[in-house]
């Protein structure tokens, strides 16, 4: 019987080529369909809510597969999580409508950025936040979140090769908040995101937060619609994302 399975997955993106499956390299999608083609004995391909690029990470990647199969989705999700040895894991699995599609029911994503905001750089972490020593300003950093919250054009945060129709986005929620005296935390929730988008609003806010640039800059910024005024592209180390929205 032919199913629509729906896994949410986390990965460390550290040693991965990014999500989507390409010859010759090592992703996280391409890895997930050879485990699961070896387990069902047919040919798998699996359909991600998006795409995450090389060295990001993911607490709750989404994704959906059909399978003419009647292996229950419990012993499906433990079957895989035996197999690939690679650090992958699939936090659920289970049967969902026909019609249900990882990226076109999608509503919202969320992401969220590391910072390690101290003198001493990190032993242990340094694979999950960006590390900057000078001291951030996090109340002007906090202006800039409040002005990208809404509907926007993010072109101005948009790397080339972006796939879209369109470069305006609706922006449901953004701040920065600290997790103790050294780490910083910045989430953003939005309706879609651009090529890049995530890390260049990140590297211009970290502009803003060293006081490179005034909360009028920044808006500026945003408003002319010019990627070579914004900031520099944030280390993809840092960026996780968090989950999935469906209607």
């Amino acid at each position: 019987m032919n199913k629509n399975f729906k896994i949410i997955i986390e990965y460390d993106g550290t040693n991965f080529f990014g999500w989507q499956k390409q010859p010759d390299t090592k992703t996280v999608q391409g890895e997930i369909e050879k485990a699961l083609s070896l387990i069902l004995n047919q040919d798998i391909k699996i359909t991600g809510s998006g795409r995450t690029d090389a060295g990001v990470h993911a607490f709750g990647q989404v994704a959906n597969f059909h399978a003419d199969t009647n292996v229950l989705p419990k012993k499906l999700k433990a079957a895989l999580n035996s197999l690939i040895k690679d650090p992958i894991v699939i936090r659920d699995c289970h049967v969902v409508a026909d019609s249900f599609h990882a990226r076109y029911r999608a509503v919202s994503k969320e992401y969220h950025y590391f910072i390690l905001n101290r003198q001493d750089r990190c032993a242990i972490e340094r694979m999950y936040q960006w590390h900057i020593r000078s001291v951030l300003d996090i109340g002007a950093m906090t202006q800039c979140c409040q002005a990208i919250t809404g509907i926007f054009d993010f072109k101005s945060f948009e790397n080339t090769g972006s796939p879209r129709s369109s470069t305006i986005r609706q922006v449901f929620f953004s701040n920065i908040s600290q997790l103790d005296h050294q780490r910083l935390v910045f989430k953003i929730c939005a309706s879609g995101f651009l090529k890049y988008m995530v890390r260049n609003l990140m590297g211009t806010i970290v502009l803003a937060g060293l006081n490179k640039i005034s909360i009028d800059e920044f808006i500026q910024i945003l408003k002319v619609k010019d990627r070579s005024l914004a900031g520099q592209t944030a280390p993809a180390h840092g960026l996780f994302l968090k989950k999935v929205n469906y209607s």
